[in-house]
């Protein structure tokens, strides 16, 4: 079962253009392992904004591909940082665990 849907791609990539669908994913790819170490980060250091912005971001970015598993993971992550919740258990290893499993398939879709 494919990680990135098809159709948000698809579709992401005629608005940017076939050139730059590349450097988006380029950047999708640097800054989301940063922002994931900016949640570990931040629970560490108990900053549930800090937390609860990067997994803001990281939801828009992964929704803007079509990662839906991993927009939907981060979604609640950031929930949770809103309710100042930061009990958050093995989630941020699920995280990663759903960026991997994205990355891997973006790889692939660079043209």
């Amino acid at each position: 079962m494919p990680v990135i849907d098809k159709t948000t791609f698809e579709e992401l990539k005629q608005m940017s253009g076939e050139d730059f669908i590349n450097e988006l994913i380029d950047a999708f790819l640097d800054d989301a392992p940063n922002m994931i170490a900016a949640m570990e980060s931040a629970r560490a250091a108990r900053d549930v904004e800090s937390f609860r912005r990067n997994a803001h971001s990281l939801k828009s970015n992964a929704t803007t591909f079509g990662a839906g598993d991993l927009s939907r993971l981060a979604k609640e992550l950031e929930m949770m940082g809103r309710e100042n919740n930061l009990d958050i258990g093995e989630r941020l290893g699920v995280l990663k665990e759903e960026f991997e499993k994205a990355a891997e398939e973006l790889r692939g879709m660079r043209t």
